[in-house]
């Protein structure tokens, strides 16, 4: 069916046989069952490896499990707890809040005497570099620890049996399709290697607890909104991961809705934080899809309540507390807000109704309430080796430097299989082209979308064999993703412009010689070098678009 029809430009150079066969290949792989469903979307984000149409059709696959009976979940707590199921919870929800290929959550409440002392200690609050007040003067309590409430996550049963026969056949049709002429350079038995150790990761869910204990450790001390639910290590195993429940709204609904005033918040919060994980860490979560990234709100204490405070302890003749009563209320909610499940419930109800939901989010920006940013399922995390962030930091450099034709020739000396890429010179031409197409653009703030360059090296890369590593895809991908996500919350949103403090925080590490153990493997003069042309953009994008704010403001100086 590859071979019927024509190649016509509304299929995108596709013949039609082919696009009949997308068609039926996806609707044999949702019958296939959950590992199936799992390997198409998977294989929808390989856009360097498939054509754009197939990874379209693939990409709207959704993996909704079969739920496993409640008696397999009370025998897997059981034998973790070793217990009584009725003695280990005070209340326990036997409908799933979800469920997927491989587990399924519930939301439950522990007994007390099962919380270890060190999941009730409570949050630190992000450090501040610029302001230092005693904690009296905010008259904030500790922020909010963690509740007995929690997420139950249990995986199928004879889930990792499964998973092992559907590779085994995937992998014998991988090398049966990779006899086919033309198939080689895919070399599709790797790639099954390839999904089949990601899937068997997900299997562990002590994984996913030591990425989110990772995440929350390297995401302290930042000034983001951003958390992630904390695990109970002591109860997590290998079958069951309990972690602290996030009463939260999927993003999703924010961009279906519309996030109304918090539309370029939203996409500012998340973008910076996918940075900070990209730039600063290398530590990237691997499936940042909007329904993995849910929403909270929280109102930060007023200037209001923190200069009654000063006073007061200036005057020594009021206790640090709320100022608040019902002549003058004063907002004081701390950092983790009480009210915020309120909020959340309420916005629940109004999902339905699109208008409801714009106008109830316009009188919580009234209030002063901002959002705030869970990113849960960290199941999978990307951390690039040495050559791959190298490929990485040179691509970007190409972009800083314009010179996409020796990027090019790079990404074809470095990728899996040299021998097997067609017509390099072409390719490093393309890559020139690219490069070039966003030099005419660089001073116009916005205008240069990340996305639409990595699409059209991904084009490239396919049509030329050049095979990058997957890890390398994939954080191609997560950027095409998040930048796809922040640019329809706020069209205007700019990746390069928002990684630039990040930049500059990496320059500052750079300054002293003992910081350098700590910075992320990789080539730190690529990094310079980027850093450098995106002070002079901006300097510049201010200098034409700007230049009354730069007068206003002296910023010349």
């Amino acid at each position: 069916m590859l071979l019927v029809g024509l190649p016509e430009e509304r299929f995108m150079g596709d013949r039609w046989g082919a696009v009949w066969w997308y068609g039926f290949l996806t609707a044999q792989m949702q019958r296939a069952g959950p590992t199936f469903v799992k390997l198409a979307q998977w294989a929808a984000s390989r856009a360097d490896l498939f054509p754009t149409l197939l990874c379209d059709r693939l990409g709207a696959l959704h993996s909704n499990g079969k739920a496993h009976t409640i008696r397999h979940t009370r025998d897997v707590i059981e034998r973790i707890f070793q217990r009584p199921f009725d003695e280990v919870f005070e209340e326990f929800d036997e409908k799933p809040i979800g469920t997927g290929a491989i587990a399924q959550v519930y939301r439950a409440t522990l007994k007390q005497d099962l919380i270890p002392p060190s999941h009730l200690e409570p949050r630190r609050h992000p450090k501040s570099r610029t302001v230092s007040l005693a904690p009296s003067l905010l008259a904030a309590p500790p922020p909010t620890a963690p509740t007995a409430t929690v997420a139950v996550k249990i995986l199928h049963p004879r889930v990792d049996k499964i998973i092992a026969r559907d590779l085994k056949i995937m992998s014998i049709f991988a090398h049966a399709l990779g006899l086919l002429p033309g198939f080689q350079w895919l070399s599709l038995p790797e790639e099954v290697a390839v999904f089949g150790k990601m899937m068997r990761e997900q299997l562990d869910l002590r994984i996913e607890a030591d990425n989110l204990i990772e995440f929350d450790r390297r995401f302290q001390g930042r000034k983001l909104p951003v958390t992630f639910p904390r695990p109970l290590k002591i109860w997590s195993t290998k079958d069951i991961l309990v972690e602290e429940y996030e009463n939260a709204l999927p993003l999703e609904l924010f961009m279906k809705n519309g996030g109304g005033p918090y539309n370029f918040v939203l996409a500012e919060i998340g973008l910076d934080a996918f940075l900070n994980m990209l730039l600063l860490d290398n530590f990237v979560h691997s499936d940042l899809h909007p329904g993995n990234i849910m929403i909270k709100f929280c109102k930060p204490i007023s200037t209001k309540v923190v200069l009654k405070n000063v006073w007061a302890s200036l005057m020594d003749k009021y206790a640090p507390t709320y100022f608040a009563d019902a002549a003058d209320p004063v907002p004081t909610i701390p950092h983790e807000d009480p009210d915020s499940d309120t909020i959340v419930t309420h916005l629940r109800k109004l999902k339905h109704d699109p208008t409801k939901w714009r106008a109830e989010l316009e009188s919580l920006q009234g209030q002063g309430y901002l959002p705030e940013i869970v990113f849960i399922d960290a199941g999978l995390v990307t951390t690039l080796d040495s050559v791959d962030r190298q490929n990485f930091l040179d691509l970007f450099r190409a972009v800083a430097e314009f010179d996409g034709y020796r990027a090019g020739q790079l990404m074809v000396e470095r990728c899996r299989t040299p021998e097997l890429a067609i017509d390099t010179e072409t390719f490093a031409l393309k890559m020139q082209h690219i490069v070039l197409n966003v030099k005419r653009k660089t001073f116009s703030l916005g205008q240069i979308k990340i996305s639409d360059i990595l699409t059209d090296v991904l084009k490239a890369v396919r049509h030329h064999h050049v095979k990058m590593e997957a890890d390398f895809i994939n954080t191609v991908i997560s950027i095409l993703l998040l930048e796809g996500i922040g640019r329809q919350l706020d069209p205007g949103l700019d990746l390069f412009k928002s990684a630039l403090p990040i930049l500059r925080q990496v320059g500052r590490q750079m300054s002293t010689q003992e910081n350098m153990t700590k910075l992320p493997s990789g080539n730190m003069g690529a990094f310079l070098k980027l850093w450098v042309w995106m002070e002079a953009r901006e300097l510049a994008s201010s200098a034409l678009i700007d230049a009354d704010e730069l007068i206003k403001y002296d910023w010349f100086v």
